[in-house]
């Protein structure tokens, strides 16, 4: 072998770590904490496949804004909002099992799009700043939520079950049971192999979105989206609605989101009424970083993956922490930790490698400059 092709080779795996610094960084995690938790590989395998089922369609919904070009959609949380409303709808009015659910999406969807429509005019205002801008409006919008569950709802919308209301007659309580509708979609078509239950109809619809974000690239509507990700004005001056399209795929980021919510509560069997989607948005997002994805690239590939790592780690670390030290809150602490630090490595990289482009695309420009100066 050539020194040459010794020099190319180190210098494409010194690329691919630089590329996949973070999904790395928690395979060493996992594979250092997997041995000292001590859980069977059964356990995590069937730990792995719930979660699985009962995140990823949330992590799905990131990827068309990204698409886009507006980066991490932390405005998700508004469709969880919204999810979370047809939720205790469903549940005052005692409708539950599979038409609880359905019901339940069906009432987000008018609400997400409101919501999503809201939200994408607001963050044409705050082109360039987009993450920050719907982090600050979910915070907006989670204050306005709270005043029709807590205020609104018992007073002015009906609620007519004791058990959903607050003892003062109006609100909602910290909690609203789905005891009647807990794993109705991950039990109806579910297998059992070797003692982990595997989800298949929550697998099946989770399927079913990554087959529509697949078609939907194709679509003229997904090639316009693509187009203004790359560059607005570009874009814009090829005849393509930059702002309606941008809006578009806020909309459909958070009527995923309220879809997914419901999957998620489903399985969870209770809903916290003040807190459920508060973190929603930043744990969904730290798992699609964490599978390798950054603020302006995301694949299907990425959300699995993320999924099975930032899963993992939230499974065995606790238990890590407390063998290690005697007390289980380290792990706590920790894997708070690692899901904040782990936006902010991605953010910190991502700033970086795009300043490096702008640099080497600035050096390429001089060169080319100079050579036309002494031609």
């Amino acid at each position: 072998m050539s020194k040459k092709q010794k020099n190319n080779g180190s210098n494409s795996i010194l690329e691919l770590v630089r590329n996949n610094t973070v999904p790395l960084m928690f395979i060493i995690i996992c594979a250092v904490c997997i041995p000292i938790s001590g859980f069977s590989p059964g356990y995590l395998l069937n730990e792995i496949v719930t979660r699985l089922g009962r995140n990823a369609f949330l992590i799905l919904s990131l990827l068309i804004p990204i698409m886009a070009g507006m980066g991490l959609n932390f405005g998700m949380t508004l469709g969880a909002m919204a999810g979370e409303i047809g939720l205790i709808f469903v549940a005052d009015w005692q409708i539950w099992g599979i038409p609880g659910i359905i019901l339940a999406m069906i009432i987000s969807i008018p609400i997400s799009v409101l919501l999503g429509l809201f939200c994408g005019k607001m963050l044409n205002m705050a082109k360039g700043r987009e993450m920050v801008t719907s982090y600050i409006i979910s915070f907006f919008m989670n204050g306005l939520y709270q005043l029709v569950v807590l205020y609104m709802m018992g007073s002015i919308i009906p609620i007519i079950h004791s058990s959903i209301k607050l003892p003062r007659g109006y609100g909602v309580r910290n909690t609203v049971s789905l005891l009647h509708m807990r794993q109705y979609l991950d039990n109806l078509l579910a297998i059992h192999i070797g003692g982990v239950k595997i989800p298949a109809l929550t697998l099946i619809i989770i399927a079913l979105l990554c087959l529509f974000i697949i078609w939907f690239r194709k679509t003229k509507l997904g090639q316009d989206m693509r187009a203004v990700g790359q560059d607005m004005d570009v874009a814009g001056d090829a005849g393509i609605k930059v702002e309606r399209t941008r809006i578009i795929a806020i909309i459909m980021s958070t009527v995923f989101a309220g879809l997914g919510i419901v999957i998620y509560l489903q399985n969870m069997g209770n809903i916290s009424t003040y807190s459920s989607h508060t973190q929603i948005g930043m744990f969904c997002i730290a798992a699609l970083l964490v599978g390798g994805a950054s603020v302006d690239r995301a694949s299907i590939g990425n959300v699995f993956l993320g999924v099975i790592l930032f899963h993992l780690m939230f499974i065995v670390a606790p238990k890590a922490g407390a063998t290690i030290t005697g007390d289980s809150m380290i792990g706590e602490y920790f894997r708070v930790f690692i899901s904040y630090g782990v936006i902010t490595v991605a953010l910190i990289m991502y700033e970086t490698k795009k300043r490096r482009a702008k640099g080497k695309a600035g050096q390429m420009l001089q060169l080319a400059q100079s050579e036309e100066g002494e031609n």
